[in-house]
């Protein structure tokens, strides 16, 4: 998995509970694996199609780090399938503890919101750097 994005838990990211908003943290992860697609598809042309289960295993608290990381599971006609994970970085020992996880579907579309395929040269590659 590559790392796609960082964030840092402020005050205002909190909920009730004294724990990151579970509904903030969905919202990091769409827009992380989003710009994934896009970059791995070469389009800006993209829409989150699923979010599939997602386990929150672990809190994440004020001034935690959250590192996610993404890697390309699939690539359909129209569509790709990313696996993501969001994990708490601590600062002083580098070790990271997996926070929650889960798999994105994201579609190709075209101006009026219609899917459109995923072009076959970019998919070729795409399926070559899975496989190696």
């Amino acid at each position: 998995m590559e790392l796609i994005a960082t964030k840092v838990c402020k005050k205002g990211d909190i909920g009730v509970h004294d724990n990151l908003f579970g509904g903030l943290m969905l919202c990091w992860i769409d827009e992380a694996a989003l710009s994934m697609a896009t970059s791995v598809c070469h389009t800006p042309n993209m829409v989150t199609l699923k979010i599939n289960e997602v386990l929150f295993k672990s809190p994440v608290k004020v001034n935690n780090q959250i590192k996610i990381y993404g890697s390309v599971e699939s690539v359909g006609n129209t569509s790709i399938t990313l696996a993501i994970e969001a994990r708490r970085f601590s600062v002083y020992t580098h070790e990271e503890t997996i926070v929650c996880s889960t798999k994105i579907v994201f579609v190709r579309i075209d101006d009026d919101g219609r899917a459109i395929p995923i072009s076959k040269s970019k998919k070729a590659k795409i399926m070559e750097s899975i496989e190696s």
